[in-house]
Order: structure tokens, then C-alpha cells, then sequence
């Protein structure tokens, strides 16, 4: 499955939030050293119930929009 990811890294809480255009995961970890990344893999690992080795950010490793694949 590809779904479309918009990352907030520095929030407040950390939860993921579902719309039409795909999902807003709101996250702990900075934007740094690649915190926020790693943080939204594990974040998006629990949300689907899959290991962490089960997704993988195809696009955006820079970006707050990424494209990420669910095995």
C-alpha cells in the first residue's frame, strides 16, 4: 500500500490523523540527524500493526510531504 504522508515534526502530541488525501502524523522528533523519520516509522508501524521493517519512505527523506510504502 502507498500512502501519502504529511509529517509535523515538534509537536506537542503524537498522533496520526487520517484524511481523504492521505495522513497527518504529528510527531515528537525534531526534523534533525533523521529523528523525525525514524519516529515516523515507528509511528506509522503501530498505526497499521506492521514491524518497522514493513515500511519504508520512498519519497521526501528531506521533505515534510513524503510517499510511503506499507508491505
Amino acid at each position: 500500500m502507498i500512502v501519502q504522508v504529511k509529517v509535523k515534526p515538534g509537536s506537542k502530541v503524537e498522533k496520526v490523523v487520517s484524511s481523504d488525501d492521505g495522513l497527518t502524523v504529528y510527531l515528537h522528533a525534531r526534523a534533525h540527524d533523521g529523528e523525525a523519520n525514524t519516529a515516523l516509522v515507528k509511528a506509522l508501524a503501530d498505526y497499521y500493526g506492521v514491524s518497522k521493517s514493513q515500511v519504508e519512505i520512498i519519497r521526501g527523506q528531506k521533505s515534510h510531504q513524503k510517499v510511503v510504502e506499507i508491505i
